[in-house]
């Protein structure tokens, strides 16, 4: 993967929460033989402290300025791949930004497909933590059209049933 002409290889994966960016970040980085990343484990590092306890502690508009900063941190890097947090495009220019410094793919899955796999998660999510499983559903379709306007301005938006190995590594092809 490495350079395509004169430009490095980023590759920002973002979606919701339970999309599968973290699963073909890692398939990805390991065909690729780059480096892997998640922001919100990255996140998690610097602070000493989980998702939920910054959220708890320290409130959503201090998470969301931290994870602008470990964002930027990635200027620096030549080639990688990065699964950013469901909110990472909608705060502080973001999307802007990772488009402007390598290729974004919105990952697109359902709301059924999400609740089930967020419902076995939701202890380790504050955005979700606190609903009951019949509210998730309605939760998550209210996220996603919060947030669409901005996965929308990805460089290439990909539902969760178009996906597979041989279709992810087409569209890195054609757009990197």
């Amino acid at each position: 993967m490495g350079q395509t002409k004169d430009k490095p290889t980023k590759i920002f994966l973002v979606g919701m929460m339970g999309s599968g960016k973290s699963y073909w970040s890692k398939w990805l980085s390991t065909k690729f033989k780059t480096g892997c990343y998640d922001l919100d484990f990255l996140i998690e590092s610097n602070e000493e402290k989980t998702i939920a306890e910054i959220f708890a502690e320290d409130g959503e508009e201090y998470f969301r300025k931290q994870e602008a900063k470990v964002l930027r941190w990635f200027k620096e890097k030549k080639a990688f791949v990065l699964a950013t947090g469901g909110g990472t495009p909608c705060f502080h220019e973001n999307m802007e930004w990772m488009n402007n410094q390598g290729l974004t793919i919105w990952i697109d899955s359902d709301i059924s497909t999400l609740v089930q796999r967020l419902l076995p998660e939701k202890d380790h999510r504050p955005l979700i933590k606190h609903l009951d499983d019949a509210a998730l559903a309605d939760f998550l379709t209210q996220k996603r059209e919060e947030r669409k306007g901005f996965y929308q301005l990805a460089s290439v938006h990909v539902t969760e049933s178009q996906i597979n190995e041989k279709s992810i590594l087409k569209i890195i092809q054609e757009h990197a």
